[in-house]
């Protein structure tokens, strides 16, 4: 992302009622190009999907927000072993400037992923977005994990759904604390949580 977006680094209790709107509008129009179930759950002004992030990296510019991505510290547990990251998700970038900055937008956060204490950072994106997810990776500052189906619970009860979900997505995980050979190996994350 260029050298024109300046970053707001904050605390989700730090976000004031214009703040919401504005990322409200944000995703409504980021995520609603891909479907419009994909932005119903930003309407009336939500500014997150499924579990509620508890750090946010906005990037704005002289358009308005230019980019977003939400962090929350959680256990999962891959395989048999239970472990700390830092989810990523709630990623979005206005159309006008995809393809500059996935791995910008992480490193912007990397000095705060430290300050956390955390291990991995852990996200998931849906298949369509491989490409997306392999361009960042090959940047060295994260892997794809292969084989991984990922369980979560559904952000809402559904009386005619049942309340967890096994996805088939793109798993990627980025090294903080330890090296990517110390990730544990298994053929099932549980979120034990809705994704971020």
């Amino acid at each position: 992302m260029g050298s024109d977006v300046r970053w707001k680094l904050c605390w989700e209790n730090e976000l004031q009622l214009a703040d919401h709107v504005e990322l409200s509008d944000f995703f409504l129009k980021t995520y609603g190009r891909h479907g419009a179930f994909l932005a119903k759950p930003f309407e009336g002004g939500r500014t997150w999907a499924g579990a509620r992030p508890e750090f946010r990296a906005i990037g704005y510019d002289a358009h308005g927000i230019a980019a977003h991505i939400g962090i929350l510290r959680r256990f999962i547990k891959v395989g048999e072993v239970d472990l700390l990251v830092a989810e990523i998700g709630l990623y979005g970038v206005r159309p006008d400037l995809e393809g500059l900055g996935i791995s910008f937008s992480l490193s912007v956060v990397y000095p705060l992923l430290q300050r956390m204490g955390v291990p991995f950072v852990f996200g998931t994106v849906r298949q369509a977005m491989r490409n997306h997810v392999e361009r960042f990776c090959r940047g060295g500052l994260a892997s794809i994990v292969s084989g991984v189906e990922v369980r979560s619970t559904l952000a809402n009860i559904h009386p005619d759904l049942p309340p967890t979900r096994v996805e088939d997505v793109i798993v990627f995980v980025a090294p903080i604390g330890r090296s990517m050979d110390e990730w544990p190996s298994g053929t099932l994350i549980d979120r034990n949580g809705p994704e971020l």
